[in-house]
């Protein structure tokens, strides 16, 4: 997954799978879902950001259920670990 704000458009885009669009629907006004072939959504992409997004250039990323295995530094699911 991919997160890129472009501060020069103001545009939000978070990308979930790397592959091709074959189709995008404005859900609302500047905010758009990009879909694959399989009609899968694989980016979404929100325009004049700054206006909808209190902070568009800071994020907070968790990973719920997980934890950081201390010597390979690669998350497992919890419960996982030896």
């Amino acid at each position: 997954m991919q997160v890129i704000y472009d501060a020069h458009t103001d545009t939000l885009t978070i990308i979930f799978r790397e592959v091709a669009i074959a189709d995008s629907d404005e859900q609302s006004p500047g905010i758009i879902f990009d879909y694959d072939d399989q009609g899968d959504l694989v980016a979404l992409e929100i325009l004049d950001a700054s206006r909808r997004i209190t902070q568009p250039t800071q994020m907070m990323y968790q990973l719920v259920g997980y934890q950081v295995a201390t010597k390979s530094k690669v998350p497992v699911p919890v419960g996982q670990l030896a």
